[in-house]
């Protein structure tokens, strides 16, 4: 049992737990690309919709495994908190890419739809928390809201991704999503595909390890369960979207990076729906607490910027990154502040 482990074994199996999914999450980025480009459904949706919800799958184990456990905010912290920090990972790959502002160079229509999907469904469970304590089976009916809202965004960007309506203003910089001459479409995509469902599978197992581990901290060292949900298991987990976002960089597939993050945020906000179902003393946005609020304004408030950061397109900014980097960085290390003091 992890539970029963001394304090050194304990970090070993959560360290090892986190390298696993970050190198699983290396190769699925990679998957990920060839797949955009032999199925022709492009690095934006792919990123957004595939990649994002295959990075996000650790991240679910560990709120439905606290959910099922009885610890809501636990969930909840781990869901929310990693939505903030997977959009601050953003702000790490402005700084190493080599060429402009990367909300500039990764101009997509689909990314800023998904965007304000995103925007809409952390507002629900806003709207749940402050609404009367209702729930059906033990579950509240904004989770149906919220899922539903989830899968007519998946459709929406996949048809603003097909047929966009309007294009952003090309520049020297503006990069393009163009498949690479080994993954050209007529090549087949069934291999890379069932490797990719592996590699995801992978990613799931280390997620509920690193749930046990988190568990095991605030029983055995009376943490707060937001702080560990929002600042350990919720970072570790997220270490696949910040690896995947490098990668893609890296690859110069930038409609990629900035897709995976907001999709993966996109996917997580079924965390809640998931955890919801798992928690079975009632509704889990009214068993959250005001900590785990916190959490969620300080997503809406960070994703509100990137959004505005991905319209207004600065080329340079302070340090050759966009303003919108700097208003992340600055909410992201007020949320942490705020919740290492315990205010």
């Amino acid at each position: 049992m992890i539970s029963a482990l001394p304090l050194e074994w304990l970090l070993l199996v959560f360290a090892a737990a986190g390298m696993v999914v970050i190198a699983t999450s290396i190769r699925a980025t990679q998957l990920a690309d060839v797949i955009a480009d032999r199925t022709r459904l492009g690095e934006a949706l792919v990123g957004g919709i595939l990649l994002g919800a295959a990075t996000s799958l650790a991240g679910t184990v560990v709120s439905v495994n606290a959910a099922a456990g009885g610890d809501a905010s636990f969930a909840v912290s781990n869901a929310v908190g990693g939505i903030a920090a997977q959009t601050l990972f953003l702000v790490i790959a402005d700084l190493l890419y080599r060429g402009t502002n990367l909300e500039h160079a990764a101009a997509e229509p689909a990314n800023l739809f998904q965007a304000v999907m995103l925007l809409v469904l952390l507002s629900l469970p806003v709207l749940a928390f402050a609404g009367p304590d209702v729930a059906v089976f033990g579950v509240h009916p904004i989770s149906l809201v919220l899922f539903l809202t989830y899968l007519a965004g998946v459709k929406g960007a996949a048809m603003v991704s097909a047929k966009p309506m309007w294009e952003p203003v090309e520049t020297a910089q503006t990069r393009h999503d163009e498949p690479e001459a080994e993954s050209e479409p007529q090549k087949p995509v069934l291999k890379p595909a069932i490797l990719f469902v592996a590699l995801v599978a992978v990613m799931g197992g280390c997620g509920f390890v690193i749930s046990q581990v988190g568990a095991t901290f605030i029983a055995r060292f009376g943490l707060a369960s937001s702080l560990v949900g929002a600042l350990l298991t919720a970072v570790v987990t997220s270490l696949p979207e910040l690896v995947t976002t490098l990668v893609a960089v890296h690859r110069r597939a930038l409609q990629l990076a900035v897709g995976g993050i907001i999709g993966g945020n996109t996917f997580d906000t079924l965390f809640l729906v998931l955890s919801d179902i798992a928690y079975r003393e009632g509704s889990i946005y009214n068993a959250m607490g005001l900590n785990d609020l916190y959490w969620l304004a300080t997503g809406l408030v960070m994703t509100g910027i990137l959004l505005a950061g991905l319209i207004f397109r600065q080329r340079e900014g302070p340090g050759r990154i966009g303003i919108e980097s700097v208003l992340l960085m600055a909410v992201y290390g007020s949320a942490v502040a705020v919740e290492v003091m315990g205010l």
